[in-house]
């Protein structure tokens, strides 16, 4: 997740996801917090259009809504995840329990979590 994407979850109290972008038409949470280190670090932190920062999210769903959706494994065996189209993200958004928490933060490639750890 880049920073922008961050402030717009912040607006939302950390409760919400923002709308896709039309180039975006799947929403991708991936299953473990080592695949999504690995995309905000190796990827978000390393790009201009994110302002080089990268940020991990953790957040839980509702599993009976979960359910409906089918894990995708899209390389490595870590690297699974499910694909929500973007029309069913608002509806993701009302399934989530609790908040959504931000649990690393990356500066071009470099860890700058400031003990975000949980």
């Amino acid at each position: 997740m880049g920073p922008r994407e961050l402030e717009l979850i912040a607006a939302s109290g950390f409760s919400r996801f923002p709308p896709r972008l039309p180039e975006q038409p799947i929403f991708y949470p991936v299953l473990s917090r080592s695949y999504a280190e690995q995309i905000a670090r190796d990827w978000n932190s390393l790009s201009n259009d994110t302002g080089f920062r990268g940020f991990v999210m953790r957040f839980e769903v509702e599993s009976a809504f979960l359910s409906r959706y089918v894990p995708r494994q899209v390389g490595a065996a870590e690297h699974r995840e499910y694909w929500v189209p973007a029309e069913e993200l608002g509806e993701l958004n009302w399934h989530i329990v609790g908040t959504i928490k931000i649990v690393a933060a990356f500066h071009r490639g470099e860890e700058v979590d400031g003990g975000l750890r949980s």
